[in-house]
């Protein structure tokens, strides 16, 4: 998946979390799944806890993070 792809997954939308980062539209922060990865869960955990996620959205969390940090 390319890194444009990747990001058109994160969503923003002002009646959905006050328009904080979100995935595909769906009601996940983008700052949830980051901070499950900081805590030590894995890519499977956050999938089996939240399965309506795809691993390219816990990829697409930490690309945005990334492109965040390097502006």
């Amino acid at each position: 998946m390319s890194d444009k792809q990747l990001l058109e997954r994160i969503k923003f939308d002002k009646n959905i979390l006050a328009g904080k980062p979100i995935i595909r539209g769906l009601r996940i922060p983008v700052s949830m799944i980051l901070e499950l990865l900081a805590k030590g869960a894995n890519n499977q955990e956050i999938l089996e806890d939240y399965p309506e996620l795809e691993l390219e959205d816990i990829q697409a969390a930490l690309f945005y993070a990334d492109y965040l940090v390097s502006q």
